[in-house]
């Protein structure tokens, strides 16, 4: 009896650990189902998350495309508000989601729209993603320095942002950006000898064209201009400051950093020496603008001012983005005399200066010149004439001038002259920076670059 109550004990033991066995296997089994369907579910919406993105992308393809067949198109050809909303198909013709697009237009003088895409399945309506961009059209104020003569840079040159001539580009410093030019070969003026577009007298010019060098490129039409300045003029008197000719010798305006501005008529200024104006302003005068004072007008609402009238400037702005033209005769110049400067180095202050014919510095400049903007003369040349020194032994010679922006000139620039080999005028040092927050926040409706296609400049997912 007792060898038969303890086979029974035994047997019941056994079944017990089959039971719990059984139950863990089950649980395991249990856990790796669910863990292997959630897998299989998040799989499953990880694949209609691409598809979303996918969709929400072919969008924003879609107007950087529209926009390069009509770049001052905003509602899709529709002519009506947003949103925008398309069909999306699959590769063989089905229709299986749909993008919503919603568009920016650019702000007065700027060129930059905002394009926001939204895609989704029409399976899955919840699950939507959204792209957002800021597409804009690249201004002259990509380029460091634009020309449209034959250009020589020195040994002491040295460049930052992208260079350009319509001429002949002899570098002979250091550019850590690319060098380009629309000529195959030219005459270098300097030599007589036949050279490619882009050159340099130096051994290695690896040391050189740090980012390479292009020849031929595309033209800078400098005669495009015109058609901008026209714009400017007519957005200027629209909502902008518009200043007809003066009937004296031209204007002076002087910015400051409270946000206002001061004009000033220019009746009177310093005689001409070696056949060349100084542009020293002896005297002036305030006058009434728009039935208020000349003095302490508000900076204006689109960022434009056009003269028609010679120009001498000078001050700092703060805040402010302002373009100032100055047309239609070949003798309206802008002369910088004194500091043109910024409050801020972070692209909330930016200045463009734009001649029909030069922008000059002085006789009588600053001995140490600071100028942040981009300079551009049309039909003119920027920079500072030859004054001997019988002109004035203190003035014709001046220290250093730093310029930080951008630089476009038609004819050959330059601050600093040479007789016989020997410095004998002008600015001894030169300090040319390229400020790059101008390729994506260039002055309002400062003119365009040649290629004059919209590029994508920012790119999130919202």
């Amino acid at each position: 009896m007792l060898i038969k109550n303890r086979k029974i004990y035994l047997s019941g033991s056994t079944l017990v650990l089959s039971i719990v066995f059984i139950a863990i296997f089950l649980t395991l089994s249990i856990s790796a189902l669910n863990w292997v369907l959630l897998q299989n579910k998040k799989s499953f919406r990880d694949q209609i998350k691409e598809k979303v993105f996918a969709i929400a992308e072919a969008g924003i393809d879609y107007y950087h495309w529209h926009l390069a067949h009509d770049p001052q198109d905003y509602q899709d050809g529709t002519g009506e508000p947003g949103p925008y909303i398309h069909d999306y198909y699959d590769i063989n013709g089905n229709l299986i989601g749909k993008f919503e697009l919603e568009i920016i237009p650019p702000q007065i003088g700027s060129t930059i729209v905002t394009v926001k895409s939204t895609g989704y399945l029409i399976s899955q309506p919840q699950i939507k993603r959204t792209i957002a961009t800021k597409q804009g059209i690249p201004s002259l104020t990509t380029y460091a320095v634009i020309a449209n003569d034959n250009m020589r840079f020195g040994p002491d040159t040295e460049t930052y942002g992208k260079v350009h001539s319509n001429g002949g580009i002899r570098f002979d410093g250091v550019a850590h950006n690319i060098v380009s030019s629309y000529k195959e070969t030219y005459t270098d003026p300097d030599s007589g000898l036949t050279k490619p577009g882009v050159w340099t007298a130096l051994p290695n010019e690896n040391e050189v064209f740090l980012a390479g060098k292009k020849y031929p490129a595309p033209l800078v039409d400098f005669n495009k201009i015109t058609k901008d300045l026209n714009d400017i003029k007519s957005d200027a008197q629209a909502n902008g400051i518009y200043l007809p000719p003066s009937g004296n010798r031209g204007y002076y305006i002087h910015l400051r950093d409270d946000q206002k501005l001061d004009i000033y008529k220019v009746t009177g200024v310093s005689s001409q020496c070696d056949g060349k104006d100084t542009d020293r302003i002896n005297n002036k005068k305030t006058f009434t603008y728009q039935g208020e004072s000349s003095i302490g007008i508000a900076m204006p609402v689109n960022g434009l001012i056009f003269v028609e009238d010679k120009l001498w400037i000078d001050g700092k702005i703060n805040n402010n983005r302002l373009t100032i033209a100055v047309g239609f005769s070949t003798s309206n110049d802008i002369i910088i005399n004194n500091d043109l400067t910024y409050t801020n180095y972070d692209g909330s202050d930016s200045l463009g200066l734009i001649a029909q014919n030069n922008i000059s510095v002085g006789l009588y400049s600053e001995n140490d010149l600071e100028i942040n903007g981009a300079l551009f003369a049309q039909t003119g040349r920027v920079g500072r004439n030859y004054f001997p020194s019988n002109c004035s032994s203190t003035y014709y010679k001046r220290n250093s001038l730093t310029l930080r922006g951008a630089l476009g000139t038609n004819k050959r620039y330059g601050f600093r002259w040479v007789c016989g080999g020997s410095y004998c005028s002008g600015y001894e040092y030169r300090y040319l920076t390229f400020d790059e927050n101008l390729i994506f926040m260039p002055p309002p409706s400062f003119p365009t670059a040649p290629t004059s296609t919209y590029s994508i400049i920012s790119w999130i997912e919202e």
